[in-house]
């Protein structure tokens, strides 16, 4: 999923708690999935993020020109800017772009 199309808010808002139990019925189990899904979301940003700043990487380069990259600091600034992994969770789960399931309660047994 491209993360940067995604508006949603880029600091926290007061939510209605029923909305985030209205897939599971509990809004603890609901809290363990959207920690999940903020963990992926923030392991693919970490390594969008090292393949574009490993661009810049020379083994030959100074102190001095580490510094002074501007590309590299205007990546970085794009990255920080963004929402936050929670908040990118968060929106996905309450706009129906999750699929979880519980495997302890399958209706199969």
């Amino acid at each position: 999923m491209d993360y940067k199309k995604i508006r949603t808010e880029d600091t926290a808002v007061t939510r209605k708690i029923r909305d985030f139990s209205k897939g599971t019925n509990n809004l603890y189990e609901t809290v363990a999935i959207l920690s999940k899904r903020a963990d992926q979301i923030e392991v693919d940003l970490k390594v969008e993020l090292d393949e574009k700043v490993g661009e810049f990487f020379s083994p030959t380069d100074t102190l001095d020109e580490v510094f002074e990259n501007r590309e590299q600091i205007e990546i970085a600034r794009y990255y920080e800017k963004m929402p936050k992994p929670s908040l990118l969770a968060t929106w996905e789960y309450m706009n129906d772009r999750i699929y979880f399931r519980n495997p302890i309660n399958t209706d199969n047994f």
